[in-house]
Order: structure tokens, then C-alpha cells, then sequence
């Protein structure tokens, strides 16, 4: 399948800036979804890939930063581009320090709502390959067998193969055959990086296996 579109998502009650900013981020190779309010927003499917919301402060029903902290709390992550024409310090501020790309003021300028909403969605990029990385690496880690799962932990915890032997009962040698099996099924080249997977996996805390 062909890798999807990026979209920029706009929730803009002015009917005019709605469809300008529709028609400029479409200028430039960007598909754009145009709403008036959250609640029509909602009612849309979510997007397959990278997005990036553009979101006004002061909107009909409920507002952009009370939407922004309900996202949160939904844990739906997606980046944020505030514009308004009412804005203040503190409100700027709150928005940033809960997690906004930027807060821009009206009238916008294009290269500005251009900049943010390419940040916003290379962001949103990183995340979803991040996300596609760990669920890959659990794909791998569940091919390992017990006892190999055993040992990764003793090995990101630094405990050294005589250490592991004793602990688990079996012969120096075996631990090291069971060591290199798995870190072949995990694609790990090397102990550190053996270490830091299970770490992503949290199977150790991140402190143990850097220590």
C-alpha cells in the first residue's frame, strides 16, 4: 500500500480563514480537512497518517485549549498549531507548556502557519515511526523462549554471564548460547543495545542497564 498522505486538520469557525488556510496548505502538496467546531471534528475518522491540527483558541461550543487538555487526557497525541486573534501571555504559555508546536496570532502570516504546521507534522512523523519501532521489537521479543527472556533481563540488569549461571542454575557456557540466540532473534549487535531494547520494553528501568 502507498504510504499515506500527510493531513493538516483545521478547526477554524471563520468560514473565509477557514477555506484561505484550506486553499494555502493545499498550495504547497498538503491535503487539509476543514472543520467549524470541535464537535465537528469528532464526527470525522481518524487519519491513518502524520497529521497535524490547527486549532483557534475561541470557537463555538467548546474552545481550542480546553480541547487541547481533553486530547491529553484521551492520550491522543497530535500536534498543535493555536491561532487566535484573542490571545495573551499566560494563555500562550499554558498552551506551549501543555505541549503546543506554536501559538500564532491573527492575522496570520503564511510563511509562519507554513513553518509551524511542517514541525507539527514531522513530529507527528517521528511518533508514528517510534511507535511502528517498539511494536516491531515486541514482535521480536515475544519469539524468545523463557529462558532467553530470563537472560535478557539478567543481561540489561549487567549482570555478567558467571553471575547469570549462578543465579539461574545452569552452566556459564549455556547462558552465553541462550545470550547469543537471542540476540540474534532481537537484532541486537551488540550487549549495550541488547540492554537498551529491554529497556524500550521496559523490562528494566532505564537507570539499571545504563549503570
Amino acid at each position: 500500500m502507498q504510504e499515506s498522505k500527510s493531513t493538516v486538520l483545521i478547526i477554524e469557525d471563520d468560514v473565509e480563514l477557514r477555506n484561505s488556510l484550506g486553499r494555502l496548505l493545499r498550495s504547497v502538496g498538503l491535503d487539509a480537512q476543514l472543520f467549524g467546531s470541535v464537535s465537528e471534528f469528532l464526527k470525522s475518522d481518524p487519519l491513518d497518517g502524520p497529521s497535524c491540527l490547527v486549532l483557534d483558541v475561541r470557537l463555538p461550543g467548546q474552545g481550542g485549549l480546553n480541547f487541547q487538555r481533553e486530547l491529553a487526557a484521551a492520550n491522543r497525541e497530535i500536534p498543535i498549531v493555536f491561532i487566535t486573534a484573542h490571545g495573551d501571555i499566560r494563555m500562550s504559555v499554558q498552551a506551549m507548556k501543555d505541549g503546543a508546536i506554536e501559538f500564532l496570532t491573527k492575522p496570520l502570516r503564511d510563511d509562519e502557519l507554513l513553518d509551524a504546521v511542517q514541525l507539527g507534522l514531522a513530529r507527528d512523523r517521528a511518533r508514528r515511526e517510534s511507535v511502528k519501532a517498539l511494536a516491531a521489537l515486541r514482535e521480536r521479543f515475544g519469539s524468545l523462549s523463557p529462558r532467553e527472556h530470563e537472560i535478557m533481563i539478567h543481561v540489561a540488569q549487567g549482570r555478567l554471564s558467571k553471575q547469570i549461571a549462578n543465579d539461574i542454575g545452569v552452566s556459564e557456557a549455556t547462558v552465553k548460547v541462550h545470550r547469543s540466540h537471542a540476540m540474534r532473534k532481537m537484532n541486537a549487535r551488540s550487549l549495550p543495545e541488547f540492554g537498551r531494547m529491554a529497556a524500550k520494553l521496559g523490562l528494566v528501568p532505564e537507570k539499571s542497564q545504563s549503570s
